[in-house]
């Protein structure tokens, strides 16, 4: 097997986050950077006589770095790559694969939900043998490789076209090129009472999905449309681009009221649809729109825990409900009726994978439109539109009668989070720096008329492997059960995003109709107060509201 081997620099202080590792395209294009931290996951795993599932969100650069990796696996005694056809798989999927085939690991090609093209976004992560994201031993293992490294090793063959089904071989290496769909689909069809959804979309049930030309556009016109006999128009942007339709529409694949604002206002019409929904760049985010209502990720969270046991692959009901700390107690007080464990976890999904690997937990969920369950070990848009179909199907309602109902039940956690974008990294921390100095002064102060009762930073004992995490977040708590909970994104390419979740609690006999930023606005003001964000910044309001 004629093999070069390339000298390289060592890539310092390039930490992936829970995310993996994100970049500008054109960062990960550079010559010999791709390469490199390749080679540092390959050298980090033990590559030789591995397994790997590959795969990625399609977006700009995933078909040439999809033939590199494959030249660089054969090149360091990989025995065999399972790969989505022409390279694609949404992160779900991936995930079910590697879990599917028992592979050693998977390597996923995305930036999630940030925007693609020459001047987008790219990003690489790799996943375990339990299909979910790698643990910090792993990540921490990988960092140390890439600071060290020396050289990269490649074979001289080109890989070959992915783009029919079979089996190849790449220099002695076994290629099996997948449909990206189909397993995944009969996952879905084990999981939810597939008959009773297409009896809903025959009896006249009107949905809109946005794919936001990302790639589950494949996989809902497949299930809804093929499987389910959903109406052709049901699937919107279904057709995956590389920037995700940056050149025709400003598309910018991240499912919340505002980058998917053309689906909301059609939801918000007196003649919308019954049902609406959106996915993100690589399909592991969801948005959740009844006719004239909003489903924030929490209240998604909470009500299909409540409603799980309608879908046959919950049918036995759910072990727990793990949440990460800034999505709201929603699913906390349904976990609670149900007798179940409730987890509050740090932001990440790797948090969730002791306690699903370990019965712990059934559900979970994170506040930024991510939602999930054992079924794999990654968050996933789709599953979760189908299991709120099955939710319909079976209790012929509208969303927002059953959200009116479980807030009768359970009262309602108004809820929104507030998102300033690019912010000067160096602002953005001494921002949060300023706070955490300030915590231990909080409690039994007032802000804006609200008083504070605690004010912590996040620290998370995992209760599987008793593993440690601290600095995840900062919370102030209000008298009343409101919250405000402040974190630095590590998703985006650009500055820092400072992240600002505010929740507040009204009981099961208090009003329920407020608008959430009407219901929160003590809690914004007071938080503006501690803070000082928008005065800091020089902005007058955050940049996305969801």
């Amino acid at each position: 097997m004629p093999v070069t081997t390339y000298p390289t620099a060592p890539i310092d202080g390039q930490v992936p986050g829970t995310s993996g590792l994100r970049k500008k395209t054109q960062v990960f294009s550079s010559p010999g950077y791709l390469e490199t931290y390749v080679q540092a996951v390959l050298n980090a795993i033990g590559a030789p006589g591995k397994t790997l599932v590959l795969g990625g969100d399609g977006r700009f650069f995933n078909d040439t770095a999809s033939a590199i990796i494959l030249r660089m696996a054969a090149a360091n005694g990989v025995a065999k790559v399972i790969v989505g056809q022409n390279g694609i798989l949404s992160t779900p999927a991936a995930s079910h694969l590697i879990r599917l085939r028992k592979a050693d690991g998977g390597i996923i090609l995305s930036a999630s939900h940030n925007p693609g093209g020459p001047d987008g976004d790219f990003g690489l992560k790799y996943n375990i043998a339990n299909g979910g994201p790698a643990p910090e031993s792993v990540t921490d293992e990988i960092v140390s490789k890439a600071t060290t490294i020396t050289e990269y090793h490649m074979t001289d063959t080109a890989a070959p076209s992915l783009s029919q089904v079979g089996t190849l071989t790449l220099d002695g290496m076994t290629l099996e090129v997948v449909d990206p769909v189909e397993d995944y689909a009969v996952l879905m069809d084990e999981l939810f009472e597939m008959p009773a959804i297409r009896a809903l979309f025959a009896s006249g049930f009107r949905m809109r999905f946005d794919a936001m030309h990302a790639v589950t556009g494949p996989y809902a016109k497949e299930i809804l449309v093929n499987r389910l006999g959903a109406h052709p128009n049901t699937v919107l942007n279904g057709a995956p681009l590389k920037d995700f339709g940056a050149q025709i529409g400003g598309g910018h694949p991240d499912p919340n009221p505002v980058w998917a604002k053309p689906l909301y206002d059609l939801m918000m019409d007196e003649d919308a649809p019954d049902f609406a929904a959106a996915s993100d760049g690589d399909g592991d985010r969801n948005m959740i729109l009844g006719r004239d209502i909003y489903v924030t990720p929490s209240d998604s969270l909470a009500v299909l825990a409540a409603n799980a046991d309608l879908a046959p692959g919950y049918a036995g009901g759910i072990n727990g409900i793990a949440r990460s700390m800034p999505t709201s107690g929603a699913s906390d007080r349904v976990a609670k009726k149900l007798g179940i464990e409730a987890f509050q976890t740090p932001t990440g999904w790797k948090y969730f994978g002791t306690l699903l690997d370990a019965g712990r937990a059934t559900l979970c969920g994170e506040e930024s439109a991510g939602t999930g369950s054992n079924h794999v070990r990654e968050k996933d848009g789709l599953w979760a539109v189908l299991l709120w179909l099955n939710i319909l199907a079976v209790r012929r309602e509208s969303v927002a009668d059953i959200l009116t109902a479980h807030w009768a039940e359970f009262g309602r956690n108004y809820y929104s989070r507030h998102d300033y974008e690019a912010v000067d990294s160096g602002l953005a921390e001494g921002i949060v720096a300023d706070l955490r100095a300030r915590l231990d002064t909080l409690a039994g102060t007032t802000a804006a008329g609200s008083l504070v009762t605690s004010a912590e930073e996040f620290a998370y004992t995992d209760p599987v492997d008793g593993s440690h995490t601290t600095n995840q977040g900062l919370i102030i708590s209000f008298e009343g059960g409101a919250r405000a909970m402040l974190r630095l994104s590590g998703t985006g390419t650009e500055g820092a995003t400072i992240r600002v979740y505010l929740e507040n609690y009204a009981g099961p006999e208090e009003d329920h109709s407020l608008d959430a930023q009407v219901a929160l606005k003590d809690v914004i003001a007071a938080t503006e107060e501690i803070t000082g964000i928008r005065t800091r910044t020089g902005r007058d309001h955050p940049d996305v509201i969801s």
